[in-house]
């Protein structure tokens, strides 16, 4: 059953419209469970429910949705398949692809971002599971607030013409819940600080990333080998179990270097790419003269398991200020307080910029808080990094 819950606007969303949500997928409980969550969203509107990929491709542009939550396995076309004839239908639209925490649908996430997905969100095993389906409600909201922002700033707002018949089923916000606009007249920001690179020489290169994160370390990690056959890197992305191992298994490919889950105890050494493992906070330890991993099963931190906090602020207590952390494109403010910490021990800290992440969120939050030498695109990171291990200072 396919059923198109608010009507399409005849122009382009605008800055001041809720966000336009279609749920794709075949289960019907997992359909209306997405579609109550969004439509209970003061900044959404449920645009569409349908059940196959068919008919997401058939109605896209009658629905005319701003992001898409599209199931990977689904009668008549799957996801995977539709995905591309969406995006040729309609250039801009976001798609997060859901799908359950089996390897081979990991696989297929990982392809789909590569195709143009924008993030992809793990399903639970079960809805019955309260606290897998708190996590799994928390998180899509987040990524469809986050990604759709984004997506809004780089639309010109249009007037919402009268007679346009332009209407959405939304229902008002709840009187006790303040209703936060989706952006924000633009402001005179101050300009970002940026701090000088530090005086030591960096001994190892830490990484966080989150959405948009596994695109941006496989271009990363391929254009780094001098240092990485130099020095170890460690790298915390927000993801579960089962996609770090893959994504370690692209990070190896990308780089053409050792990459691997990191293993509660094992030795830290250079020319290799140690990858928190799903679900698992990663830092490190001083044991005699060597560094080695220690894994914990911890409560989440910045609601992310890993996080990238803990690695960065372990690391003091191992190389001090020979730390160069890089914060990479992501939601939220994970890597901030660590960044902090490296900083005032002498460490250098490098963001993404704004224009190059999916989500400017970690970086910018690292950004702003005054702790970056250096806030680059995607692109100019690698030849940054290769030259501050290098030994250039500037």
């Amino acid at each position: 059953m396919s059923v198109a819950l608010a009507s399409s606007p005849t122009s382009n969303s605008t800055q001041q419209e809720p966000l336009r949500v279609m749920v794709v997928d075949d289960s019907v409980v997992i359909r209306g469970l997405i579609s109550r969550w969004v439509g209970s969203e003061p900044d959404m509107v449920v645009a569409a429910s349908l059940r196959t990929g068919l008919d997401a491709v058939n109605q896209i542009e009658r629905v005319n949705p701003d992001v898409a939550v599209l199931d990977i396995e689904m009668p008549e076309l799957d996801g995977i398949s539709a995905l591309p004839l969406l995006l040729a239908k309609k250039r801009n639209l976001i798609i997060i692809m859901a799908s359950t925490l089996t390897r081979r649908n990991a696989e297929i996430s990982f392809k789909a971002l590569s195709l143009g997905a924008s993030d992809y969100i793990p399903k639970p095993e079960s809805t019955r599971e309260q606290a897998a389906a708190e996590t799994f409600h928390h998180d899509l909201i987040q990524k469809i607030r986050s990604l759709g922002a984004k997506l809004r700033r780089n639309v010109p707002a249009s007037p919402n013409l009268p007679g346009t018949g332009h209407h959405t089923t939304n229902p008002p916000p709840a009187p006790d819940r303040p209703r936060e606009p989706l952006s924000r007249p633009p402001v005179a920001q101050p300009p970002l600080v940026r701090r000088a690179f530090s005086s030591h020489a960096p001994r190892a290169l830490l990484i966080g990333s989150s959405t948009g994160g596994p695109q941006a370390l496989m271009t990363l990690v391929g254009e780094i080998g001098a240092v990485i056959d130099r020095f170890p890197v460690l790298i915390t992305q927000h993801m579960p179990p089962t996609f770090t191992t893959i994504l370690a298994e692209h990070l190896a490919r990308s780089s053409h270097r050792p990459a691997h889950e990191a293993v509660d105890g094992e030795i830290v050494k250079a020319g290799q790419i140690y990858l928190a493992p799903g679900g698992r906070h990663m830092r490190v330890v001083r044991r005699g003269t060597d560094v080695a991993i220690a894994l914990d099963d911890g409560p989440p931190v910045n609601f992310c398991k890993p996080a990238v906090d803990p690695l960065f602020s372990s690391a003091i207590d191992v190389w001090q200020g020979g730390i160069l952390a890089v914060v990479l494109t992501g939601m939220g403010s994970d890597g901030m307080r660590g960044g902090k910490e490296i900083v005032a021990a002498g460490g250098s800290v490098i963001a993404q910029d704004e224009a190059t992440s999916v989500v400017w969120g970690m970086p910018g939050a690292a950004a702003n808080a005054g702790i970056c030498s250096a806030i680059l695109p995607l692109g100019q990171i690698a030849p940054k990094l290769v030259r501050l291990f290098s030994g250039d200072r500037s």
